[in-house]
């Protein structure tokens, strides 16, 4: 299987830290987030990665080659314009075939073990689930009997780990979307399951986050 990590994203809130350096860059213990997700995926044998870069990315693409100073074996998905995470990821459809794919954001911290990721029979995405932090204390989805629905309690917040089938953007086309504009259609047909995940994870969308995974990594 391969993998897809999104880092395209502009880390506006993680202003200044983010106005040199785009947000995958940023070093947690002294490994930046995108090497160290590379790492985790690489261990669990997902060796073949696609990256999707816009702000700064040349300089994702100057520190991380073609991968094979980390065991991978990298592509990119260059955008001019950010396409969001479904435009993203339907560009980079044909960099990721036609097998189902794990995609990861760049800009997590997380000690979730990548081998367990897999994509039931029959189902369009499998998405891995997470307690609501106190930034979405809404939650996204709601996890009942291994199926996630957009309606409904209590719910849960989207890790940003998934794995995803191409079918689920066979109706999609070229622009910025939403990857939540394909996966709620497909949870009203019963066609997404999920997993709740209970381990470390923090999405490092701020400063103060970033601070935290320094932290965990500490004490990991």
């Amino acid at each position: 299987m391969k993998a897809m990590i999104l880092a395209a994203g502009k880390g506006e809130r993680m202003r200044p830290l983010t106005l040199h350096t785009p947000k995958p860059l940023l070093k947690v213990n002294g490994t930046s987030l995108i090497e160290r997700q590379i790492n985790n995926l690489v261990a669990a044998g997902l060796a073949h990665i696609v990256i999707n870069h816009a702000w700064l990315g040349a300089q994702i693409v100057a520190a991380l080659g073609d991968g094979s100073q980390l065991g991978a074996h990298i592509s990119y998905s260059a955008e001019e314009t950010p396409l969001e995470t479904g435009g993203g990821i339907f560009q980079a459809l044909p960099l990721l075939g036609q097998k189902p794919f794990a995609v990861v954001n760049g800009d997590i911290w997380t000690d979730y073990d990548f081998r367990q990721l897999h994509l039931p029979d029959g189902m369009l995405a499998h998405l891995v689930m997470v307690d609501c932090p106190a930034h979405n204390s809404a939650g996204d989805f709601m996890l009942h009997q291994g199926l996630l629905h957009s309606e409904g309690a209590p719910r849960l917040t989207y890790s940003g780990m998934a794995v995803l089938h191409p079918q689920l953007f066979a109706n999609s086309g070229n622009g910025p979307f939403r990857l939540a504009d394909l996966l709620r259609p497909a949870m009203e047909r019963g066609l997404v399951s999920g997993e709740h995940f209970t381990g470390r994870w923090l999405d490092v969308g701020t400063v103060e986050r970033l601070q935290q995974a320094q932290q965990l990594a500490v004490q990991a």
